[in-house]
């Protein structure tokens, strides 16, 4: 199941430096970045192999998570805030704030064939649902 984190953050009178260390596990293979998303869903989809970690560096975004057994939404709004999502997490991400830069590190390089689109049958949201929670 998806686990939030708080991410150690050193503050001083220079500016806040925030780690990311032994969050996922295995090599970071991947780095993206998502923003100008506004109020489009983004994700929609689960892993066979992939550890992903969402971090939202600016502004906001919600993030649906579904592991099969248990649905939680979680509000990432902080840049210390980090979102682990197991392969197994079914996840949504979605309204967006209009400055929001959602940053994901993954364990894994890119492949399609990781990807599994299809919901758990006891998903009570998919992408569909979620946009239509957002107008």
């Amino acid at each position: 199941m998806a686990k939030l984190h708080e991410l150690q953050t050193f503050n001083s009178d220079n500016g806040s430096l925030t780690v990311f260390e032994k969050v996922i596990p295995g090599t970071i293979q991947r780095v993206f970045y998502i923003y100008g998303a506004g109020q489009n869903p983004r994700a929609g989809h689960r892993h066979h192999k992939a550890w992903n970690a969402l971090i939202c560096l600016n502004g906001s975004c919600h993030v649906y998570n579904h592991n099969g057994y248990a649905e939680t939404t979680y509000l990432l709004d902080d840049p210390k805030k980090c979102l682990v999502l197991e392969p197994e997490d079914w996840h949504t991400m979605y309204e967006f704030s209009e400055d929001a830069i959602l940053l994901v590190v993954s364990n894994e390089l890119y492949d399609k064939e990781d990807y599994i689109y299809e919901p758990y049958p006891n998903n009570r949201r998919s992408d569909e649902s979620v946009l239509a929670d957002s107008e």
